[in-house]
């Protein structure tokens, strides 16, 4: 089966619209008290590779509906004013949530390129989750 549009072609698509930080820029956030790096990835994920120190946890499934404050489970941090910053482990979910969170009406959000592996590359602490 052919589809018409590729994951590809959609990431390329959001990378059109969106604002992308280099990862090197985003490492110099950290700390800040007026970003929020939001972490995209499965909780799976987590573990196995660890998470940005102070990174905020959102899956993807969950991103419209934290977002929204109509919602039943929004999250007043993302009515708080603060920049986000989105990531996954490549950079693809990432730049498709930051399309749709800014298409949504999110002020002031952006990706990292390259996702966590931008991110590790560029030699960005990394945070290992206690075992449970």
């Amino acid at each position: 089966m052919k589809l018409k549009v590729g994951y590809q072609e959609l990431v390329q698509c959001a990378e059109a619209e969106i604002t992308t930080m280099s990862a090197a820029d985003a490492i110099k956030c950290v700390g800040n008290p007026d970003v929020v790096i939001v972490d995209l990835r499965d909780i799976r994920e987590l573990e196995r590779e660890g998470r940005i120190p102070g990174s905020y946890h959102m899956p993807r499934s969950m991103l419209e509906f934290w977002i929204d404050p109509e919602s039943p489970y929004h999250k007043p941090l993302f009515t708080s004013g603060k920049r986000f910053v989105f990531h996954c482990s490549k950079g693809w979910r990432s730049a498709l949530a930051t399309q749709t969170a800014q298409m949504m009406g999110l002020p002031n959000v952006s990706h990292i390129g390259g996702g966590l592996e931008a991110w590790i590359t560029a030699a960005g602490p990394i945070e290992k989750l206690a075992p449970k």
